[in-house]
């Protein structure tokens, strides 16, 4: 897998994070695989919703992935979800503060208080956020659906 852009110097941790949502609203849940290279280690982590949106399940999977940083990283966010990435490198969520977190058509922002908790997570941290389209054999990406997938289906389960 080719980086996007390259770090100035290469990341510390790798978080790939993915949502997956049963009906939208429904179920829903997250996983993040916590990636460290040079220690050769990772961390798993995975939650659930009763009823929640899928973007919802793609922004928590990021914060709760730099939550678990325990210290100021340089972090590779690795997603298939173009709504987080965008947030950040298209300029969503810095238009969204000056307009008092109205879109560009006046309306609220969807799920304001989740994208002021990833701002204020990743700020902590050097963070470069890279897409990576979904399903398409990246083998953490694929993980990180499973957790989400099995944290929903537990829910579920329930």
């Amino acid at each position: 897998m080719k980086p996007e852009r390259e770090l100035k110097s290469e990341p510390e941790v790798w978080i790939y994070a993915d949502g997956a949502c049963s009906g939208n609203p429904g179920p829903g849940g997250w996983g993040a695989i916590l990636h460290y290279p040079s220690a050769g280690k990772e961390k798993r982590i995975s939650g659930a919703e009763s009823m929640t949106t899928n973007n919802r399940m793609e922004l928590i999977a990021v914060i709760q992935g730099l939550a678990a940083l325990s210290r100021p990283c340089r972090v590779r966010v690795v997603t298939d979800s173009r709504y987080v990435v965008n947030g950040f490198t298209a300029g969503w969520l810095a238009g969204w503060e000056r307009n008092g977190w109205r879109t560009a058509d006046r309306k609220p922002v969807k799920n304001a208080e989740l994208w002021r908790e990833l701002r204020t997570a990743a700020a902590v941290h050097q963070v470069e956020w890279m897409w990576i389209r979904g399903h398409n054999g990246n083998p953490r990406n694929e993980e990180a659906d499973r957790l989400a997938v099995a944290a929903r289906l537990g829910l579920q389960s329930k």
